[in-house]
């Protein structure tokens, strides 16, 4: 079965336009280096829950949007050889630097994930 890195990640509205660009650099790198997919989704219909929802768990400030992404790899260790490489690609340099990013990093939350039902 595949394997997938899921992320969400809080972006405010006036830095979309850098984060759409951003996203599309990382999406030409991962799949450089053998992602099978890289898909990016901005919040349409998500409320906040009373307890616990998708825009409570990353804190979202009402100048800010809701994104979730993911990439698809072929297994855990494909996405490990494909980290290996996408970390050390040249192109990410400028994109590390947490004070430069489009979004607040400290409140992104990620993960990778076996998949277990795929139709």
């Amino acid at each position: 079965m595949s394997y997938v890195d899921g992320f969400l990640v809080p972006v405010p509205k006036k830095k979309r336009a850098a984060y759409i660009a951003m996203a599309r650099k990382a999406c030409k790198v991962w799949k450089d280096h053998g992602a099978l997919g890289y898909t990016e989704c901005v919040a349409d219909d998500v409320s906040w829950g009373k307890r616990t929802s998708f825009p409570r768990s990353v804190k979202l400030k009402s100048s800010e949007t809701v994104w979730f992404s993911f990439i698809v790899y072929k297994s855990r260790k494909h996405r490990d050889q494909v980290m290996k490489k996408v970390m050390k690609d040249k192109r990410l340099a400028s994109m590390m630097d947490i004070k430069k990013m489009p979004f607040d990093a400290k409140r992104m939350i990620f993960g990778g994930f076996k998949v277990v039902v795929d139709l």
